[in-house]
């Protein structure tokens, strides 16, 4: 998404700075099995939030970026040993 000129920038890297607080909180919080996914939630109505900025902007989350989206949080929790439902990850989604 960083390189589409489609995305702003500044959103594109509000959206960056999710991924490593979701990461952060993976690594100070530690949560055991499906705990994990009151974080990625979280993580997933910022998201949710961050949308009407790109709205704003005139562009949105739209199948490219979602996609992308759900990759990094399903890297992320990869990284740090979780197994997963990548649907259940990123439930609350609504882009």
């Amino acid at each position: 998404m960083i390189d589409d000129s489609y995305y702003p920038k500044l959103l594109v890297e509000k959206g960056q700075r999710l991924l490593v607080a979701l990461a952060e909180r993976i690594e100070t919080e530690a949560p055991k099995g499906n705990a994990v996914y009151a974080l990625t939630h979280a993580t997933t109505e910022a998201f949710n939030d961050l949308q009407e900025e790109f709205f704003e902007a005139e562009s949105e989350i739209e199948t490219m970026a979602r996609e992308a989206i759900a990759e990094d949080i399903g890297f992320l929790l990869g990284a740090y040993g979780y197994e997963f439902d990548i649907e259940e990850a990123i439930a609350p989604r609504d882009w």
